[in-house]
Order: C-alpha cells, then sequence, then structure tokens
C-alpha cells in the first residue's frame, strides 16, 4: 500500500539519521545544555532575524499546545481557537485537562478572523457579570491550519492588534509551519511571526525530523519560568541532545525549506490533475494538504493501492478525503497516483 494519510509516515532524513550516529558516542551535558542545541538555537535566531527569543525543543504537538498554554495562562482565562482547532477536535481535551477552557469561534476554511476575536471579547468584558464567566487570555491559531488554508500577514497583524488591545496572548501552532512557509500564496516569514506573535513553534514532526517542535517566545511573561513548566507536565527530556541534533540537522543549510518545497511542489502537480478532471476541493489549499471530494466508487477502486483519510461523507455518492504529500513523498508514487485518476474518471 502507498500512504497519503498523514505526513509523518516516514522516520527522519538520512541526513538527521547520519547525524545521530556521527555524534552517539560523544559526551554532552543534559537537558538542552548541549552543543548541538545551541548552535540549532542560534541557526534559528538567524532565520528569525531576532536575538531577543527563547526557543526550546520539545518531542510532540500536543504536548508543546499544553505546555505553552500553561505557561502562559492564569488559572481563570481560556482560549480563544477555531472550532475545528487542533486543540478542540485532536487532543482528547488536553488543554481542558490543565484547567484552561476552549472558547471557540466558527471556522471559515479552518480560520477564524480579527472581528470575531473583537467581538467575544466585547462581550466579555462589557458584562457587568464578568467575574462568574473564563476571561479570554490567548488566540490560538494554526498556520497551516487543519484545512490546509493559510492566514495572511495583513490578517495575522490584525489578529495581532485585537490581542494586544485586550492583554491577550497570541500563539501559533506551528506543526506544519514550514509546509506554509513555502506556499505560493504565502506573504509571512519566520520575522513576522516572531514579531507578531507571542509564542509559535516550528514543526520538525512532520517536516523531517523523527519526532520534535522548536517552541519561540518573543513574550517575557511567558519566558519566565518556562523549562520550568516543561519539566513539571514532563516534557524535559535529559537526552535532550536528540532534539537539538534534529534541528540542527534541519536549519543549518535551509534543509527544513528544502523539504518543505518538496511536498508542496507535489501537492500542486496533483492539486492541478483534479482541476483538469474537474474533481472538486473542499478547501482552496496550497500546501501539503489537499481534500478532493471523491465519488465513492472511484475511493473504492483507489483504496486498494492507497491509503487516505476519509474526512466525512458529503453525500451519498461522495466522500470528502484528505490527501498528504510528506518531505519524502517519492514523485513516482504521486505520478502512479495521478495515472490511475486518468484511468478511473475517464471509465
Amino acid at each position: 500500500m502507498i500512504y497519503f494519510n498523514n505526513d509523518y509516515t516516514e522516520g527522519a532524513h538520512e541526513k538527521i539519521l547520519e547525524r545521530f550516529i556521527e555524534t552517539n558516542m560523544v559526551q554532552a551535558p543534559g537537558y538542552g545544555f548541549d552543543e548541538y542545541s545551541k548552535r540549532a538555537k542560534d541557526y534559528i535566531k538567524t532565520a528569525t532575524k531576532t536575538e531577543d527569543i527563547d526557543i526550546h525543543f520539545l518531542s510532540g504537538g500536543t504536548q508543546t499546545n499544553l505546555i505553552v498554554i500553561a505557561a502562559s495562562l492564569r488559572p481563570y482565562e481560556g482560549v480563544i481557537t477555531a472550532d475545528s482547532g487542533h486543540i478542540h477536535t485532536l487532543e482528547t481535551g488536553a488543554i481542558e485537562s490543565i484547567g484552561h477552557k476552549l472558547l471557540l469561534l466558527p471556522n471559515k476554511e479552518g480560520k477564524i478572523t480579527a472581528t470575531q476575536v473583537q467581538e467575544l471579547c466585547e462581550s466579555y468584558w462589557k458584562n457587568g457579570a464578568k467575574m462568574h464567566q473564563v476571561q479570554p487570555g490567548m488566540v490560538y491559531l494554526s498556520n497551516p491550519t487543519e484545512t490546509g488554508t493559510l492566514y495572511s500577514k495583513a490578517e495575522l497583524t490584525t489578529l495581532s492588534e485585537v490581542c494586544k488591545k485586550y492583554e491577550m496572548k497570541l500563539f501559533i501552532d506551528g506543526a506544519r509551519l514550514g509546509y506554509g512557509l513555502v506556499a505560493e500564496t504565502n506573504d509571512l516569514t519566520l520575522q513576522d511571526l516572531t514579531e507578531l506573535t507571542d509564542v509559535y513553534y516550528i514543526g520538525g514532526t512532520k517536516i523531517g525530523a523523527l519526532f520534535g517542535e522548536a517552541v519561540v517566545i518573543s513574550n517575557n511573561e511567558i519566558k519566565r519560568g518556562f523549562r520550568s513548566i516543561i519539566k513539571q507536565k514532563g516534557g524535559l527530556l535529559a537526552k535532550s541532545r536528540a532534539l537539538g541534533i534534529q534541528f540542527e540537522v534541519l536549519f543549518e543549510e535551509n534543509l527544513y525549506f528544502d523539504l518543505s518545497e518538496h511536498a508542496v511542489k507535489l501537492g500542486m502537480k496533483l492539486k492541478e490533475i483534479f482541476k483538469e478532471l474537474n474533481i472538486p476541493l473542499k478547501y482552496e489549499a496550497y500546501t501539503n494538504q489537499l481534500f478532493p471530494i471523491l465519488p465513492n466508487k472511484i475511493l473504492k477502486k483507489l483504496q486498494g493501492k492507497y491509503v487516505f483519510l476519509e474526512m466525512n461523507d458529503e453525500d451519498e455518492e461522495n466522500t470528502l478525503i484528505r490527501i498528504c504529500m510528506t518531505w519524502a513523498t517519492k514523485e513516482e508514487n504521486v505520478d502512479n497516483l495521478i495515472n490511475d485518476f486518468y484511468k478511473l474518471m475517464k471509465e
């Protein structure tokens, strides 16, 4: 079977594995004080064109979301998120488990707007009984979103302004950040993200690393005690070098962006075929994720050879699926899929 169901089906890029072997018997301090982690942080600071930031390496996305939010909010504060947000739909109530309510807003193609956030905040602060309600303390976004769409610089700027107005923190889940940054419609840079947000993370698990996310913090309040929160929540690895080595390799020679471009290029190649064959897409995405709506009879035949993520039934005869390209997807596999689409759609 050929897997297109998610973007973490492969292990790690060979350069990372080679570096693991090369450094395996080198003695190094634990808990992130090793030379590899230091160099990786320096590379990320160069990429963001910012020195006054703290960088921490964690092992996975849900863990990262939980730790960042735990470090950012007071006990009575909640998190504003799209109702399609990962922390709401795919993390088993992780944020609620640490005592923070999710304040849901209806999404449009995976995104929320500054106007929605403003209206929610105005409703809270004008309420004479607000002491009985959860106070909005953070806005959580994913970029790319769960539907593969992207926030523009203008959208992020207005959201940032609203967050500052109401003294809230702005946090971006960047599990697929690299795929978004190289998309043809993207106008955001790492420097923009660093300037406009309080905290975000650069996802490695889905872009070349065996595991790992790099948290970038610009807000001094969040910086304070962050390592203690990491330890308290079980995220501080004794052998943190394993994280530092991976991000050192990904950022020392632009590998992170090269791998991202590979996946997005293949995604756009397949997207053009969908247009040619009049296969509708649920969302107008430009990253590594595509969401075509397929006739069930076509999908059933394809599933004898390929694995996709079935999202939901569009109607009795059609199903919405997700197709993911990864940093390691073979172009020949995409070409085989394209050829099978041609054959089946023209039968």
